[in-house]
């Protein structure tokens, strides 16, 4: 792109003061929304973000045939299944958001209702499912460029117990600990050495979890499925499960901590709220570990009342959670919603903000069960001063034309744009006749950051390190056309990529780092001081996007491998 010398001149003598540089401005803008794709041939049921930006896409193979087929004829034969013994169509696909393309892969059990986490070497590792797929594991790997023949392995009879609505966690020494499902008070470990050596080996990898069982609410909805799962900077894992939370030692199998249950009725599938762990800042001098999970059913009966044809008011409360607080009686802190949210997703900004997308404001997850959807998202601004009215945190956005509901999804791209997909209420795919018709497309969310106006201020990364270590310090090049001098005003933070489905993101972390000193290299071209993260319990090793934010603007994420 060719700049004039004159309009150069302009931007760069433009005063600061010119430009809005609080949250509060920058929220004011309500974002916009844009059609990707009228059809990739199945609903965006479960999403995985990989490392060449490919995302991987699925839903269940049980109930008929989707609208792409297999390429080259193939189909899958299966006598078990009730719907299509022979299907050739395609019920996952690979898209890409930067040239707006995709193609089916294959799977040939059912991957209904799973769960993933990619691993270290940026591997997808997708485990359980329904029938014939509840102990599989799934791998796909990024693979070669292009990724013209990468497609999924699956290891049949892999896991130990059945593994449907389950919910993963990677772990800080590489292997991924998978919690829970149907009926299931248990959990076990994936080690990915254990592909090539086969599932038996001496170290035990099963242990029960009375937790699970004391948290059930009913035979078959429980509303403690896929429970809410979370690393900590110690090493623990935080889990939640419809009102009450813990923090387990898995290395001791063992309950160190029980919390105060949240305020309000269960949050866990299907009273389907949300959840994520705030970011976490290595500037700070005291390491804070805060937990937020909003949304979800005011009544544990709402699924079973939504049958009936009484749709519930949805929850709007959100609880922020300070497990670092050390305090027996530590409670959660509510805050209330500007509307209720039921099945929304919550996902962490490259700003540091949430991002609420999704669901409806009555009603439960599962089978035409929830009304009146939400498609207005909300940003909650995590930057803000506490202040006795904690609801101006959330801002208000711009409404999607298509309504999201029970099995929709959303993810962050290395852009900053949000990806948002699904949305299939009905046991099969049903476009016609019907309140919410399936919902095959994908959209993208553009947040108020990504508007032109902020151009000057966007600051973009040149050059930084592909591979990061522990403590080490390393240098990050950017250019900006405006660089404004407060303090603070810069940071750099990493994301893990989530694997997404059912109102939760797995894995989701973002860990602020270590920053020093900013200097001069040349004209708007500036170099920066950072540290990579404190310990692979902080930022387990793997691929995280980079993001450099510069006046609550951000950068373009580049990928980087923290080993």
């Amino acid at each position: 792109m060719i700049i004039s010398l004159a309009n150069i001149f302009l931007i760069y003598f433009i005063p600061a003061t010119f430009f809005p540089t609080t949250v509060d401005s920058v929220m004011a803008i309500q974002g916009e929304w844009r059609l990707q794709q009228a059809s990739i041939g199945i609903t965006a049921m479960h999403l995985q973000l990989l490392h060449n930006n490919k995302i991987v896409i699925y839903d269940r193979t049980d109930f008929g045939a989707s609208n792409i087929s297999l390429p080259g004829n193939r189909c899958r034969f299966d006598p078990q299944e009730k719907v299509l013994k022979t299907d050739c169509s395609a019920h996952s696909v690979l898209y890409d958001p930067v040239t707006n393309e995709f193609r089916p892969l294959t799977v040939r059990t059912d991957i209904w209702c799973s769960s993933g986490a990619v691993l270290a070497d940026g591997t997808l590792v997708q485990t359980g499912g329904y029938n014939d797929g509840d102990e599989v594991i799934r791998i796909i790997s990024p693979g070669d460029a292009g990724n013209d023949f990468c497609d999924w392995v699956e290891f049949p009879g892999f896991l130990s117990k059945r593994r449907w609505y389950a919910t993963n966690q990677i772990l800080p020494d590489g292997r991924v600990i998978i919690i829970g499902g149907r009926d299931q008070f248990s959990y076990e470990f994936f080690l990915p050495e254990s592909i090539l050596l086969g599932k038996n080996s001496e170290v035990p990898s099963l242990f029960d979890f009375p937790f699970l069982k004391e948290t059930k609410y009913r035979n078959h909805e429980e509303n403690n499925l896929y429970p809410f799962v979370h690393l900590l900077p110690d090493g623990n894992l935080f889990i939640f499960a419809n009102r009450r939370s813990i923090v387990l030692d898995y290395k001791n199998n063992s309950v160190v901590r029980e919390f105060q249950s949240i305020n309000g009725e269960p949050r866990n599938y299907p009273s389907s709220g949300s959840s994520v762990l705030l970011p976490i800042d290595e500037n700070s001098p005291v390491l804070e570990t805060e937990i937020m999970v909003c949304g979800g059913s005011t009544s544990p009966n709402a699924f079973h009342a939504a049958q009936r044809g009484m749709f519930l008011r949805a929850s709007s409360t959100c609880g922020r959670l300070n497990v670092s607080d050390n305090d027996a009686e530590v409670r959660w802190r509510m805050h209330e919603m500007p509307m209720p949210r039921v099945m929304g997703d919550m996902l962490i900004l490259p700003t540091g903000d949430i991002l609420i997308i999704n669901g409806a404001s009555s009603g439960s997850a599962g089978w035409e069960r929830a009304r009146d959807p939400v498609t207005r998202p909300l940003i909650y601004q995590t930057q803000r001063i506490p202040d006795e009215n904690d609801g101006n945190r959330f801002s208000v956005m711009e409404a999607s034309p298509r309504p999201r509901l029970y099995h929709s999804t959303a993810l962050l791209l290395i852009d900053g744009r949000v990806l948002v997909g699904g949305s299939n209420p009905h046991i099969g795919y049903n476009f016609s006749g019907v309140e919410f018709p399936t919902d095959l497309s994908l959209e993208t969310f553009h947040p108020p950051y990504l508007a032109t106006q902020y151009d000057p201020l966007r600051p973009r990364i040149i050059q930084v390190m592909n591979n990061l270590s522990y403590k080490k310090p390393f240098s990050l090049v950017f250019f900006v056309t405006n660089l404004l001098k407060s303090s603070g005003v810069i940071s750099i933070r990493i994301i893990a990529p989530p694997f997404n489905t059912h109102g939760f993101s797995m894995n989701q972390r973002m860990v602020v780092l270590k920053r020093g000193d900013v200097s001069f290299v040349s004209y708007n071209t500036y170099n920066i001081s950072v540290v990579g993260p404190s310990t692979p319990e902080i930022a387990p090793p793997g691929h995280y996007m980079m993001f450099l934010v510069h006046a609550n603007i951000p950068s373009s994420g580049v990928w980087v491998l923290i080993q």
